[in-house]
């Protein structure tokens, strides 16, 4: 497919995340179809230049390729189990949440009606669609993902194919998700603590991306050290945090908020303690997440 070219692409979903995508489309000149079971979400793409079909079977014929951005797998399936034999002979990409499992069911069900099929995933808020830093992943089959590779350009500049498994878009989503309630409830505990003393949660905004930026200067390291197994070169140990647990409770009482959040962290670092690892780097801390707690 040349560099040049402009795919026609049918988007279906046109919430916050689906509107920003068919609206990347159709900036990079790309053909765009648009369905959402509630109509009156397609007027703004209407007046973009956007095709809307109020019928999703239509839609999905109208283009070779249809992105699906809906809520769940199984809300993408009731949808375009509509379309009936729409899908076959073109190829379908969902960027909606879900565990691995479930993505290869969705992988199996387009197969199942002669539709390529690719899952991937938006790295970003939708306002940052389109841009040439906004990371998007995809998994399945390469060649299709090379086949439309300068279309799904448009969406990102970060735009990364992880493997032919179709369902390794979803692990990296559940991976890579998972810091993100506990670093904004890390944000939000703060917040709590300056308002209570009369200052803006704004003040810490700073001082908290300075955090978060040394925080992932250091992944690299703690990646190696949980690659490798090999724990024993502590920059900061477990034993480190794990003393600091008394000083946590004094201040909960002083600042007047609730740590409860803060239990089932503290309960690994004693877990970690007490099977050796005090001395090792806080990293050694993913054994204690591989295995559950011994029963008691």
């Amino acid at each position: 497919m040349a560099e040049d070219s402009r795919t026609p692409v049918t988007v279906v979903g046109l919430g916050s995340m689906g509107g920003a995508l068919a609206e990347a489309f159709l900036a990079a000149g790309h053909p765009t179809t648009v369905w959402n079971r509630s109509p009156h979400r397609a007027a703004r793409l209407v007046a973009l230049g956007a095709d809307h079909r109020t019928e999703i079977g239509e839609a999905v014929a109208a283009s070779p390729l249809t992105v699906a951005c809906l809520s769940a797998y199984d809300v993408t399936r009731r949808s375009l189990e509509a379309a009936g034999d729409a899908l076959a002979g073109r190829t379908l990409i969902t960027l909606n949440s879900g565990v691995p499992a479930e993505a290869r069911e969705m992988a199996a069900w387009a197969a199942g009606r002669g539709a390529r099929f690719l899952d991937g995933a938006v790295k970003n808020v939708p306002s940052a669609v389109g841009g040439p830093d906004t990371l998007l992943y995809y998994s399945g089959d390469r060649a299709v993902f090379d086949a439309y590779e300068p279309a799904l350009r448009a969406l990102g500049g970060d735009t990364v194919h992880l493997g032919p498994e179709a369902d390794l878009a979803a692990l990296y989503e559940s991976a890579v998700g998972a810091l993100l309630l506990p670093a904004l409830l890390g944000f939000f505990e703060g917040a709590a603590m300056v308002t209570a003393r009369g200052l803006e949660a704004g003040s810490m905004v700073r001082f908290s991306v300075k955090w978060l930026e040394m925080i992932g200067s250091i992944l690299p390291v703690l990646a190696r050290e949980i690659d490798t197994g090999e724990y024993g070169d502590a920059a900061s140990s477990v034993g480190l945090f794990h003393d600091a647990l008394a000083s946590e409770e004094l201040l909960g009482e002083e600042a007047g908020v609730d740590l409860s959040w803060h239990a089932p962290m503290n309960d690994l670092l004693r877990r970690a303690v007490a099977e050796g690892h005090r001395e090792h780097s806080v990293s050694a801390l993913v054994e204690m997440v591989r295995k559950p707690p011994r029963s008691v």
